[in-house]
């Protein structure tokens, strides 16, 4: 443990306060003309040296597994990295990763040691095992510690690829080539070349390539997993051990070419600048969650852009269907609206009036998507994947043309189906009223409740922020539906339903195959819907335990409030400012609830394509010229759908 501290030191050193590498190598520079005057401090160098660990069995897992993830799951290994994180590392350690970052804790350590001359390595080389002492010579040793970790990577992919979970969704193929097979026997090969004739010789080259040929084949053979992935789900545990297998190959070839450089001091300090970023990087939680979340975002955006492809109007046949639809859904949540009032009188308690009222919803929800018909506020989360779907292909003037159309589309169909549902929900909380004031003698809501339905819907007050949350979750339940999907595909629910003994012994063995065939094609809209409802129902509970005030401002649940406080107060009630302030706010929630989720559901969806960026600027310009030129193409259709461009 000294010796490790008096490194620690020394490379504290080295560093000094500031960032200069220059500086850095000219205090390396006068440290070995000091050390190089002094032969005791020489010995005491030589000792320390030995001390430290030498041997390929301390150097070869640091070369081999350093910032490679070394947990084959996604929660264990973020577990792995909050500890790294948050708890402090003792020098006593026996994990080489731990001391080495423990010494090297400056990332900026990296760009000095790249920086180091060959020559300043030479001489510390001769300094730390010097002619004579009986150590063998350190650049004999660096190359079997290079060969040892080319053994753990070499192991470490062979492993992976053979795990079942990979192996069993590789393509046939790729599965008979046994590429797997190839890597120890090459390995053995190149050991034997280095030890008979030298790391720079011809047959070593040689060596070096069949390996690195049989890396390949490996990895190759394991991506072909990858096309069942996306036809079978995605899980995110195979995708995490192909992640792992991907830069064990790439370790691997950087080991090999350290190995067979013609001038190793300075690969051997190239690897170690490496080796200290990658340090730095393993401990970073962003990068792992962002990855990860990103193969769930991929198959979230995939089946949210199949889905919301239903719900884009192209032609006006299409927007009179996506009217009458959303007419049909209109008049389902006035239904809605009434049984949400005529629970809030049973009084219930914060929770289980929030479960309730969630179920109530999703209930609702669930009757609309089986009637086949439309929720205004759902589509954005479903449609901004179908249209970041086209931002792959915006490479010409036509292809981005292409983009507007279907922006315009879509504004069309939203406009058709948020005024589809107010058309509908308005008449049909009026009627439920004068339904139950014939049967009761009063309206759906007293005075009091009227008043204060008002007096929490102004326009100055927290409506357009609960709005706002509103939109979050109705992203949040695209990304559930998503997930619902996925993970359907991915453990064949549908074919486990269908065969499935209890099954079949209520349904009979056709009925639940036809059942299960139906969850199928289904289960994206029942999770989505029972998802939502629930969460309208939940989250204001839960936030309210916690003292955080929110409610849901959901555009056509709000209409339908209102109407039905409205007809309560009367027509004159229409002449005051506090009638006339909750109006305009509703008038506001259904663009706020739309943007939200569409913002959410947009960035979700370029994330999972990869896009960092599109010519925004082109995107720009041709929808205002789309809008000076043929603004109402925005909100009402063409009487038939345009020749395609391009």
């Amino acid at each position: 443990m000294t010796v490790r501290l008096w490194l620690r030191a020394w490379v504290a050193w080295l560093r000094g306060e500031g960032t200069d590498v220059r500086a850095v190598l000219a205090r390396l520079q006068a440290w070995l003309q000091a050390v190089e005057a002094d032969a005791q401090a020489q010995a005491r160098l030589a000792h320390a040296w030995q001390r430290l660990g030498a041997a390929a069995a301390d150097w070869a897992p640091l070369l081999a597994d350093e910032g490679i993830a070394r947990r084959p799951e996604f929660v264990a290994e973020l577990a792995h990295r909050l500890r790294r994180h948050l708890l402090p590392v003792s020098p006593r350690t026996t994990d080489s990763s731990e001391w080495f970052g423990w010494v090297f804790d400056d990332e900026r350590d990296a760009r000095w040691l790249a920086a180091i001359p060959a020559r300043q390595v030479q001489r510390l080389q001769q300094l730390l095992a010097p002619e004579g002492n009986g150590a063998p010579p350190v650049p004999v040793v660096w190359r079997g510690v290079l060969l040892d970790a080319l053994a753990i990577c070499t192991a470490h992919v062979a492993v992976t690829l053979v795990e079942p979970e990979v192996w069993q969704r590789m393509v046939p193929a790729s599965r008979r080539l046994r590429a797997f097979e190839g890597l120890a026997r090459n390995l053995d090969a190149l050991r034997s070349t280095v030890r008979a004739h030298g790391p720079h010789a011809a047959p070593t080259q040689a060596a070096v390539d069949a390996l690195r040929a049989a890396l390949d084949a490996c990895r190759h053979a394991a991506y072909t997993a990858y096309a069942h992935l996306d036809e079978h789900g995605i899980s995110t545990a195979v995708v995490f051990r192909l992640h792992q297998l991907r830069e064990r190959v790439l370790r691997a070839k950087r080991l090999l070419e350290a190995l067979a450089s013609p001038n190793p001091e300075r690969a051997a300090m190239h690897l170690l600048a490496r080796l200290v970023r990658a340090n730095h990087q393993a401990r970073r939680i962003g990068p792992l969650v962002a990855r990860t979340s990103q193969l769930l975002a991929q198959r979230v955006a995939e089946r949210n852009a199949e889905t919301g492809e239903h719900y884009i109007s192209r032609n006006r046949t299409e927007y009179w269907a996506m009217l009458r639809r959303a007419l049909g859904g209109g008049a389902v949540l006035g239904l809605t609206t009434w049984s949400k009032l005529a629970l809030t009188a049973l009084g219930l308690s914060a929770f289980w009036g929030g479960l309730v009222a969630g179920l109530n919803y999703a209930a609702w929800f669930v009757l609309i998507m089986l009637l086949h018909w439309t929720v205004a506020t759902k589509q954005p989360a479903m449609t901004a994947p179908a249209l970041a779907a086209r931002l792959k292909h915006l490479h010409s003037r036509e292809a981005v043309l292409r983009f507007v159309d279907e922006i315009a589309h879509l504004l069309r169909s939203q406009v058709a189906a948020i005024a589809g549902n107010l058309l509908a929900v308005v008449p049909t909380v009026w009627l439920l009223d004068w339904g139950w004031r014939s049967v009761s003698g009063s309206h759906l809501v007293d005075e009091a409740k009227a008043l204060h339905l008002i007096a929490t819907h102004q326009l100055w007050g927290p409506t357009l922020l609960f709005a706002a949350g509103t939109g979050v979750l109705l992203f949040a339940s695209s990304l559930m539906a998503g997930w619902a999907e996925n993970a359907f595909v991915l453990y064949r629910l549908d074919t486990a339903l269908a065969h499935h003994p209890a099954w079949i012994r209520w349904l009979g063995p056709q009925r639940a195959q036809r059942w299960a065939a139906w969850l199928r094609s289904h289960i994206s809209g029942l999770a989505a819907n029972v998802s939502l409802g629930l969460l309208l129902g939940l989250v204001p509970a839960l936030l309210g335990f916690f003292g955080l005030g929110f409610d849901v401002r959901h555009v056509t649940l709000v209409t339908g409030q209102l109407t039905a406080a409205l007809v309560a107060l009367g027509p004159q009630a229409l002449m005051q400012w506090d009638v006339l302030s909750a109006l305009l706010a509703a008038l506001l929630v259904g663009p706020i609830n739309l943007a939200v989720s569409f913002y959410l559901a947009f960035r979700l969806a370029l994330k999972a394509q990869g896009i960092n960026a599109v010519n925004r600027q082109r995107i720009r310009q041709a929808l205002l010229y789309r809008w000076r030129k043929a603004p109402g193409s925005f909100f009402w259709p063409p009487a038939s759908e345009p020749a395609p461009r391009g």
